[in-house]
């Protein structure tokens, strides 16, 4: 049977380090501030917002919530962004998405600043993932996955990973971590040809498909570490499941992550430790920049 890669035991070691961090901001009279833009009421964001806040509380992030009506003008989501921008007091900045259909979600991710954009969303955090470089942050979940395989020691060096999946989200993000950490890269998507052999050949295989319980045993092979990424609702089970098919995978794998209480668990506390690094980087650059103006 395989061993399963918990997301908790990830979160713990994710928050101990954040507090730590967040202590030493307070201590420099610095609190860390999430604002979180949410236009209009679906439940999925509501509930996300109360997860990211008692996330945030956990470790002592505060939590401004803007709450836009759901035919906001594209003017005023704008004039929002641009203000959280010029805010110092806050650090990062969470947009829910997708907006609706009348509002233009690339003329938003082109405004908020990479340094306050902790869900990896504008093109400039984006290329800093793709170039290696500090600049911003990667798209959490992204990062979620590469924080499990840092927790349970998985060395990426020389392994053929295989990632199922070619979103902005965690597809090609992902792969370019994974290629950071040296490991020979392969990504496919629904046009790939016998991708069911590709996925079999991975040692380190992350599914991101959008597809419930698409994966089979036929994609699976003994040794491998699964990261299972997809989080749907099964009708017929009555329960929440992933992309891969549990039941079948745990027989023939080495390691997979649960769903729930795998990826989507580590996520949000990703989130809040960006917005705990936006806050150390803003704070160490006015430091920086008084020291060197007063000298």
């Amino acid at each position: 049977m395989a061993d399963i890669l918990k997301g908790a035991d990830v979160v713990d070691s994710i928050n101990k380090k954040a507090i730590t961090q967040v202590e030493a901001l307070k201590n420099k009279g610095v609190t860390a501030v999430l604002a979180i833009v949410r236009v209009g009421e679906k439940a999925d964001d509501i509930s996300y917002e109360k997860t990211a806040i008692k996330r945030c509380s956990a470790v002592g992030v505060a939590v401004k919530s803007i709450v836009l009506p759901e035919n906001v003008k594209q003017d005023e989501l704008m004039q929002s962004i641009v203000e959280l921008n010029n805010d110092d007091c806050v650090h990062g900045v969470l947009l829910f998405r997708p907006l609706p259909a009348h509002l233009s979600d690339e003329a938003v991710r082109l405004i908020l600043k990479p340094e306050k954009d902790i869900d990896g969303i504008t093109d400039a955090s984006l290329a800093g993932v793709f170039t290696g470089s500090n600049n911003g942050f990667a798209p959490c979940t992204a990062e979620a996955c590469m924080e499990i395989l840092d927790h349970y020691n998985i060395d990426c060096k020389g392994k053929r990973a295989v990632i199922i999946g070619r979103s902005l989200v965690v597809g090609k993000p992902v792969a370019m971590m994974l290629m950071g950490r040296h490991a020979t890269i392969t990504v496919c998507h629904t046009r790939t040809a016998d991708i069911e052999a590709i996925a079999r050949n991975a040692e380190i295989l992350i599914v991101a498909s959008g597809q419930s319980e698409s994966i089979t045993k036929d994609y699976l092979s003994e040794g491998q570490i699964v990261i299972d990424v997809g989080i749907h609702w099964n009708e017929e089970k009555g329960k929440l499941c992933g992309d891969v098919r549990f039941d079948e995978a745990e027989k023939i794998v080495a390691a997979i992550t649960p769903v729930p209480g795998g990826v989507g668990t580590v996520t949000t506390s990703v989130l809040v430790s960006h917005v705990v690094q936006a806050a150390v980087k803003s704070t160490d650059n006015k430091e920086y920049l008084r020291h060197d103006f007063n000298r």
